[in-house]
């Protein structure tokens, strides 16, 4: 079967806004992930992982790749070539995204903020939205904007939206940091559930390792070599 995602000889280079400060470079040798799959990146704040975040989710050309492949198709080619909108369309189709700040649109309830990417690729599907606010405990708040809810329950729905349309691929940017250590756990709990009820490959980026540690998620740590954003092996 093949991954989900292929990366060989990723390198990523940002040249740094002060002229007494380094560029930021990240470099990633492999990472692969099957369907089902989870990976947990953890870090300190400010590392790098946001970074490394955007680079999986095509929102970010890579400076260089060898090899960088979403479910089948050539990314690494598609960025050669300068075809950006071949990398939105393959992100649309095979990637959700969850934020730390849940970038909900305000001015939807959350119903369609859930069904946000369902309509956008014309395939919406109202039963299986409606499931996963049930399944977050977010029943009875369908017709609530954003603004009405808690921080917590805009997560929760951010966390709806990011599977709603069934993606391959479910990348989770620090999705518990700011709902504190009592709904972070059962937070955490969620995603991985309905991640792995989908069959989606995941991975969640965060600081707290002993979090991710506690759900059994495999982990790669960020490290720096020589000025040079790495992660560790498998822990």
């Amino acid at each position: 079967m093949s991954p989900v995602i292929d990366i060989q000889g990723l390198a990523y280079r940002r040249a740094s806004e002060r002229s007494d400060a380094e560029d930021f470079r990240l470099a990633l040798d492999t990472f692969e992930l099957q369907a089902g799959e989870v990976m947990g990146i953890a870090g300190p704040s400010g590392c790098g992982k946001s970074t490394l975040i955007d680079l999986l989710a095509l929102l970010r050309r890579p400076t260089a790749a060898d090899r960088f492949q979403l479910m089948g198709d050539d990314a690494a080619s598609l960025w050669a070539r300068g075809a950006v909108a071949a990398c939105t369309d393959l992100r649309a189709r095979h990637v959700g995204v969850v934020l730390q700040t849940g970038g909900l649109l305000p001015s939807l309830p959350v119903i369609e903020n859930v069904m946000l990417q369902q309509q956008l690729l014309g395939r919406p599907d109202s039963a299986h939205a409606r499931a996963l606010v049930a399944a977050l405990d977010l029943a009875g708040l369908e017709h609530r904007l954003p603004a009405q809810l808690s921080i917590g329950q805009r997560q929760r729905v951010a966390i709806a939206r990011a599977v709603a349309h069934r993606p391959a691929l479910v990348l989770a940017d620090e999705p518990t940091a700011s709902l504190g250590i009592d709904h972070a756990p059962a937070a955490m709990a969620m995603l991985l559930s309905l991640a792995r009820d989908q069959g989606s490959a995941l991975v969640i980026v965060s600081h707290d390792a002993a979090l991710l540690e506690r759900h059994r998620v495999p982990l790669r740590h960020c490290r720096v070599e020589r000025g040079v954003l790495m992660l560790g092996a498998v822990s």
